[in-house]
Order: C-alpha cells, then sequence, then structure tokens
C-alpha cells in the first residue's frame, strides 16, 4: 500500500510538471552556469581532456564564468594529455591542474597509516581515538607499480598520505580548487568523474569528495557525483568484485536513511558529500555498437561533455533543478534541497538517432533488471543542426521510452539549442541499486572472494575500521564488520546492504536507535 504522504508528494508534483515544467528557466536571457570537473584516475582525467577538446566557442564567453579542473592519478600517464590541452584556454578564466600522486614504499605507507588517527583527531576533534586501531592493510600487500590496476583499499591509502603529510599537495590543490570556483559570479555545478570500477578513481573519490565538499566547501557548493560504468570489453569488468563495496558505500552516503546511520555512529565528518546527488553513466549500448574501447570512451565522454557545456550550461542546471524536484521526500519542501532515499541512482543516457533502441532493449542497454524500475518523469534533450528533420524519429524515441519504463507522466522532449551534431540524451531519475545488474553481478563475485580479497576492495571507513559490505561483529543484523575485533559498526541493517531487503528500513533503525 502506498503511504498517504507519498502518494500526495507525487500527486503534487506531478500536478506542477503538468502545469508548465517548474523546474525550467523562463528568463529570456538566464544567468548561466559554469561546470567545474574534478576528474580521478585515468576515467576522470580523459573526460577532462575531452570536455576542453570539444569546448564550444562561447565556452568562456560570458565574463561571469569560469572554468576550473583538477585531475588527480597514481602517476602521471593519463594527466599529460589535460596539462597539454589547458594551454588552449585563456589562463585568466581557467585554473586547470594535475595531480600525479607518488607511488611510495612499503615503509613509508605504513608509517602514513600507523599516523592516520592524529590526521583524524586533527581533521575532526570529536573522532573516537580507538585504542585498537592498526593499518587497514595487512602487512603482507604487494603495492602496485604506477600504471598498473590498484586495489581501491591502497588507492586510499596513497591518497591519505599525500593530502595529510609532507607539502600536503592535495589539501593544498582542492583548496585552491574550492578558491577558484567561488570566485566564479554565476551559479557553479562541481562534477566529480570517476570509474566505478577503477580501483584508482573509485578507491580515491570517497575521500577526496569529503574532503572537498564537506571541509573545502562546507557543504554550500552544488556537488554532483558522476560514475562511468565498465563496459564488457574493460578489465575490470561489470563483474568486478568491486563493484559490489563501491555501490554499498555509494548507497549509504547518497541513501538519506542509511547515511543517518552512518552519521550517528561516525559524526558529521561522514555526512553525504554529494549535494547534487550522483549519476550513473553506462557505457555498455556503446561498447556493444563499437566492440573498441577507445571509441567507446570518447563517445560517452563527448556525450556528457557536450550535456554540461552547451547553451551556457542550461541543460545540466535544469536537470538538476528536475531532479531534485522529483525526489524531495515527504517531509521536506520540493524547493529545498533534496536528500534522497534508496532510489538515488540517476542514469545519464543518449542514443542516435538513426538507430534507435527497441522498447525491450532499451533496460538491457542501460543495465536495468527488466520489469524493476519505473521513473516517475524524464525529459529527452536533443540539440541538432538547424533545419534537421528529426521530428519523426523523436516522436519515434520518445513512444519507445514510454512503452519501456512506463513513467506515471509521458515523457517530453526538450530542444536546447543548436550544434553542429545531433545530439540525444536522457537522464532517467530515480533508479535504485538493486534494479542494476551491476549491483546483482557484482555480489555473486563478492559472495565467491576470500576475506583478504574482500578486505582491499573497499574504501570508505576503512580508516574507522569498518568492512561496509559485511555484517558486523556485535550487533546482529547490523553491517560493518570490525577490521580490530571491537565494536565499531554503522546502524545500517545488513540485509539493507545486500539488497535482499529493502523494506521497513526506517523501522529497523528506529528499534536500533532506542536499544
Amino acid at each position: 500500500m502506498v503511504d498517504p504522504q507519498e502518494a500526495l508528494r507525487i500527486k503534487k508534483r506531478l500536478e506542477a510538471l503538468k502545469r508548465g515544467g517548474v523546474h525550467r528557466v523562463k528568463d529570456e536571457n538566464p544567468m548561466p552556469s559554469a561546470v567545474h570537473v574534478v576528474g580521478i584516475g585515468k576515467a576522470g582525467a580523459d573526460f577532462i581532456a575531452e570536455m576542453i577538446r570539444q569546448a564550444p566557442d562561447d565556452f568562456l564567453e560570458d565574463s561571469r564564468k569560469r572554468f576550473t579542473a583538477l585531475a588527480v592519478d597514481i602517476g602521471n600517464q593519463d594527466l599529460l594529455q589535460v596539462e597539454e590541452l589547458a594551454k588552449t584556454l585563456p589562463s585568466d578564466r581557467t585554473h586547470i591542474k594535475t595531480v600525479a600522486l607518488e607511488v611510495p614504499t612499503r615503509d613509508e605507507l605504513f608509517g602514513s597509516l600507523r599516523r592516520y588517527r592524529e590526521y583524524l583527531k586533527l581533521e575532526y576533534p570529536r573522532y573516537y581515538w580507538n585504542p585498537n586501531y592498526e593499518p587497514w592493510l595487512p602487512d603482507t600487500v604487494e603495492i602496485p607499480q604506477a600504471g598498473e590496476q590498484f586495489p581501491r583499499a591502497i588507492s586510499k591509502a596513497i591518497y591519505g598520505k599525500a593530502y595529510y603529510e609532507g607539502e600536503k599537495v592535495l589539501d593544498q590543490e582542492l583548496e585552491a580548487f574550492a578558491k577558484s570556483v567561488d570566485s566564479t559570479t554565476c551559479q557553479s555545478i562541481v562534477c566529480v568523474v570517476f570509474g566505478l570500477a577503477d580501483g584508482t578513481g573509485s578507491g580515491i573519490v570517497v575521500d577526496l569528495v569529503r574532503h572537498l565538499s564537506n571541509v573545502k566547501f562546507g557543504r554550500r557548493a552544488l556537488v554532483l557525483g558522476i560514475g562511468i560504468a565498465p563496459s564488457e570489453g574493460d578489465t575490470p569488468s561489470s563483474q568486478d568484485p568491486s563493484l559490489f563495496p563501491v555501490l554499498n558505500e555509494l548507497d549509504c552516503m547518497l541513501d538519506q536513511e542509511k547515511n543517518q546511520g552512518v552519521v550517528q555512529v561516525w559524526g558529521d565528518l561522514y555526512r553525504n558529500p554529494f549535494t547534487a546527488g550522483f549519476w550513473l553513466v553506462p557505457q555498455k549500448p556503446t561498447y556493444e555498437e563499437t566492440h573498441d574501447l577507445a571509441a567507446t570512451s570518447k563517445r560517452v565522454y563527448s556525450e556528457l561533455a557536450s550535456f554540461m557545456t552547451r547553451n551556457q550550461g542550461l541543460d545540466i542546471y535544469e536537470s538538476l533543478r528536475l531532479l531534485n524536484w522529483v525526489g524531495a521526500p515527504p517531509s521536506q519542501h520540493m524547493a529545498a534541497r533534496s536528500q534522497y532515499g534508496a532510489r538515488w541512482v540517476h542514469i545519464f543516457g543518449f542514443t542516435s538517432i538513426d538507430k534507435i533502441p527497441t522498447a525491450e532493449q532499451l533496460p538491457k542497454q542501460l543495465g536495468i533488471i527488466d520489469g524493476t524500475f519505473q521513473p516517475d518523469f524524464f525529459e529527452v534533450r536533443v540539440s541538432a543542426p538547424e533545419g534537421a528533420a528529426i521530428d519523426a524519429p523523436l516522436a519515434e524515441l520518445a513512444s519507445k521510452m514510454n512503452a519501456s519504463f512506463t513513467p506515471i507522466l509521458e515523457p517530453e522532449i526538450i530542444r536546447s539549442g543548436t550544434t553542429d551534431e545531433t545530439y540525444v540524451q536522457f537522464i532517467l531519475p530515480g533508479a535504485s541499486k538493486i534494479n542494476l545488474e551491476l549491483f546483482i553481478d557484482s555480489r555473486l563475485a563478492y559472495d565467491e572472494q576470500t576475506w583478504d580479497e574482500k578486505l582491499l576492495q573497499h574504501s570508505w571507513l576503512l580508516e574507522l575500521g569498518v568492512m561496509l559490505s559485511e555484517p558486523a561483529i556485535r550487533f546482529e543484523g547490523m553491517a560493518g564488520e570490525c577490521l580490530w575485533g571491537c565494536a565499531c559498526w554503522v546502524v545500517v541493517p545488513y540485509s539493507a546492504i545486500r539488497g535482499e531487503d529493502l523494506e521497513g528500513l526506517r523501522e529497523k533503525l528506529e528499534q536500533v536507535v532506542k536499544v
């Protein structure tokens, strides 16, 4: 039975959308939106490079706009392109930096890990000084070389050393990034881009975005997470077991109920840093068309970059307003910045106008488990050359998408500007992790791993001794195994981590709190 508050919220929300699009900017000369990017790992660096490469002629035409970008990776093999392309943009209107993290020796890395409590105490005075603390990496761990695949737990340790120690390079660069964004005199949107299955990107992002959003910006900035999903041709692929803890960590940040269960134990330092939500970008349909990894990545990054940069940022700004509107919970006014529930996954997709998939193909191509997902409403945004004859195929696409996802309100086609090429893009709002093939496939693969392998695939909360995707030791039914055998945990049911029983989550949390 639908909750009466939820039913009323949906009714009001859809009425407002029918009356004329409450999320649309209706000014004749709207203020531009400046999109800034933090790119982590290879995917993040490649995206920044593509965004600069295809920046439109009017990218920085408005005097109120700036472009701020920071690319972070272990080693510089993927950063050199960003440094070269940065020279093509005006230096007085941009702030583009790269940070190549050095791979420390084993002694250097473990020396840093042993001091982690000191760093966290300086960062957060109420941090609990656990007398049982030990480095989260096992003594026998092998540390890869720059350019190789890094497990998430090792990437996290390398990031921490660069952020907290020596010249504190990352601390300084994040501070400079935030100051550059703050000096922009129009609406700014900060996008944090990384590969979901990349041990460097997904291992570093959980701490970097916490420091950027919660510390440097003080949660006042719109920070959007963008995770690039792997394709079948990637190594690791969509069956990679690390995706299970990655998605669970994001789930416990972005789902307000679960995030409260983390904050209740560990404090505001771990409040959801993605203040503008999270987009998942599938590569599967493009790879099935190209069977070429390089071509797939280029197309995906090109589509995403065009969406962010055209029309002076109007498309991405209006889309965030829409997602905020349809995602607001019953207890919150819909014009406020939303905190999402379990349906926090917003899927960014695109298609070629001459290769529209069938209604049956669409969910599968986007990695959605058939029959499990129904968005309330979504838009298809189109930019094309002037005079392009695309009305008939667009109507066909809208009809097929309506049949695929059966939204409560039929999808709308938005024509947004003129470009040399035709772009057809959309964001499907409000999926949950259990709607994703990635989650189910990676859970099966994760369950086949040894305990030591599982440990290296975690990142968020390891400094607190918490393995989020494992059951708590001392609190039956709860999540968060303690690495040190003490009482580390989170107030999140283990069944919700597994995605096997998401019903009644609020009631379970209330019962635990009372105990």
